[in-house]
């Protein structure tokens, strides 16, 4: 998730573990644990742009590397806690925050490779956004109300609000995965691969991609009291032997290709009316919409130099006005 709930919910476990007197410090050491896991967005090469997204949330969020991350944490804040703490309270706060920073991820659809080296595998359950304020909110709450009262008491009960939180995300992902299902029956489809995902800081309007006979299908259910379906694009998948059937296999681009696609689970096509664009078409700005967040750029002349990465965010007040009016349960005007 974000990097502040992260350092959050790294505090609010921490202090769920702490002594009365050792609140406040734990709260602290709790907030700097949370976020080290995500300090491996600085490993990035100027010349291979996919290495960043290969190792964003990949070992530092294995849970076999708690262990590790918490003793980094300690090692960091033990010159500023060493006359305040004793060792093995220090580690102990320290590990408690570091504890679900894999965890928190795996519950979003970025997904992390949370049990590395076992399985190389992104796991992802797709049950909460990115940025979800009220998940963060829940334990910012508990940890001021912690610090103000020096008690892990409301920590403890912002732990188990979040949880809950979490149960009631994970039931309006079925409920909205349910929709698209039918929804693929009532068209004649069969669904070869799905994935139901929540919109950016909600947990009500979700974005449905399944894949049907090499095309994928785009659609975003409102899950209130009632649902709603807005049915969306449909953009072909992207072959590499169809498109390219004469590129080189062992070639940088070929692998850079494969690289892609492999981080993206095989949720590529091409940006529309853009060919030399391969995007990860689980992202989009809009909803229901087929034009990528991000992907990669491809110089077919130079079949030997890496591909480019880049970032297409659409905010055009339309896409925004979309995303509003089926957040609200509105019609929308395509």
């Amino acid at each position: 998730m974000d990097i502040v709930t992260q350092g959050v919910l790294g505090a609010a476990l921490a202090q769920s573990a702490a002594k009365k007197e050792h609140v406040r410090l734990a709260t602290i050491i709790g907030i700097v644990a949370g976020v080290i896991a995500d300090a491996d967005i600085l490993i990035r090469s100027s010349s291979d742009p996919l290495l960043s997204l290969e190792f964003h949330r990949h070992f530092t969020h294995s849970i076999f590397f708690i262990p590790i991350g918490a003793g980094i944490a300690f090692l960091l804040l033990w010159p500023f806690f060493r006359n305040k703490l004793s060792a093995k309270h220090l580690y102990l706060y320290s590990f408690m925050g570091y504890s679900l920073s894999g965890f928190i991820d795996a519950c979003t659809s970025y997904g992390t490779n949370l049990l590395w080296p076992l399985i190389d595998t992104r796991i992802s359950w797709h049950i909460i956004s990115i940025i979800d304020p009220v998940f963060t909110i829940i334990l910012i709450v508990a940890i001021i109300a912690g610090v103000k009262k020096r008690s892990s008491r409301f920590s403890r009960i912002g732990l188990l609000l979040a949880g809950c939180y979490l149960l009631f995300t994970f039931t309006q992902m079925n409920r909205a995965e349910d929709s698209i299902i039918d929804l693929a029956e009532q068209r004649g489809h069969t669904i070869e691969k799905i994935i139901v995902k929540p919109t950016i800081g909600n947990a009500v309007l979700w974005r449905a991609v399944y894949l049907s006979n090499d095309t994928f299908y785009i659609d975003a259910v409102r899950t209130g009291l009632s649902k709603r379906i807005y049915q969306g694009d449909a953009i072909k998948q992207f072959n590499l032997s169809e498109t390219f059937p004469k590129l080189d296999t062992n070639s940088q681009l070929a692998e850079d290709i494969q690289r892609f696609e492999i981080f993206s689970d095989n949720y590529v096509s091409q940006y529309p009316g853009r060919p030399e664009i391969l995007g990860d078409v689980r992202y989009s700005m809009n909803p229901i919409g087929s034009t990528p967040l991000w992907g990669i750029e491809m110089n077919t002349n130079d079949t030997n130099q890496h591909v480019k990465f880049d970032n297409y965010r659409d905010a055009s007040k339309q896409v925004k006005q979309q995303f509003i009016d089926m957040l609200l349960n509105r019609e929308i005007n395509e």
